[in-house]
C-alpha cells in the first residue's frame, strides 16, 4: 500500500468547532431497553458516540471503550450506538446486543436501540446531527464502517471524527480527552 500509516491515521482524525445550529442537548434517543434517554443529562461533560456491532472485526473496542469509559468516568460518556448498516454486522435484536455486550465485554456504558446510522431518510436522529454540518456547525463525514467515533466537547460542540480503525485507548484520542481546550 502506497500510503503509510501515519498518513492513513491523520486522515482518520478529523477536527473543528463551530457554534452548532441545533443544540445537542435538545436530543434524545431511546436506550436499547426503550427508556427515553436525555442528551440534556450530558451537560459538562465530553460524550464520544460510537456506531457498533458484534460481528465486526473492530469489535474488539468495546473493550477499549469500556476502560475508557471507566477511566474518565467524570469527563466522559461514552455511548454506543448499534447498527446493521455494514455488512449485515449486527443482526441481533436490542436484547441480543446488551446481553452480548455484557457478557462478553461487560460493557456498562449506555447502549442505544439498533437503529441505521448511514446518511437516510431512516438516519437515527443523532447521527444526523453528527453527519450534517449545517446541525454540527462544521460536519458531513458520515461513518464509514462500524466503530466510527465522534467526539462532542462539554459545551456540546462536536469537536472530531475518529475513523473505525482510530483505538477508543489511541494516544491521540487520550490526548484529546484530557485536554480541555483541545480542537
Amino acid at each position: 500500500m502506497w500510503a503509510s500509516k501515519k498518513f492513513q491515521k491523520r486522515n482518520s482524525i478529523l477536527n473543528g468547532k463551530a457554534t452548532p445550529q441545533q443544540s445537542f442537548y435538545g436530543l434524545h434517543n431511546k436506550l436499547n431497553n426503550g427508556e427515553a434517554f436525555n442528551f440534556d443529562d450530558l451537560r459538562g461533560k465530553k460524550v464520544l458516540l460510537v456506531n457498533t456491532a458484534s460481528d465486526c472485526g473492530y469489535t474488539h473496542q468495546y473493550k477499549d471503550l469500556q476502560q475508557l469509559a471507566d477511566q474518565y468516568t467524570n469527563e466522559l460518556v461514552v455511548l454506543a450506538f448499534p447498527s446493521n448498516d455494514f455488512k449485515d454486522q449486527e443482526k441481533g435484536t436490542d436484547k441480543d446486543i446488551a446481553n452480548f455486550c455484557e457478557k462478553n465485554y461487560g460493557i456498562r456504558f449506555p447502549l442505544m436501540q439498533k437503529s441505521s446510522v448511514r446518511k437516510s431518510p431512516s438516519q437515527n436522529k443523532i447521527f444526523q446531527w453528527l453527519t450534517h454540518k449545517e446541525q454540527n456547525g462544521w460536519n458531513d463525514k458520515p461513518p464509514s464502517w462500524n466503530f466510527t467515533k465522534y467526539l462532542v466537547n462539554e459545551k456540546g460542540e462536536l469537536t472530531h471524527y475518529f475513523g473505525p480503525a482510530i483505538s477508543p485507548l489511541d494516544p491521540d484520542v487520550i490526548s484529546i480527552i484530557k485536554n480541555q481546550n483541545h480542537v
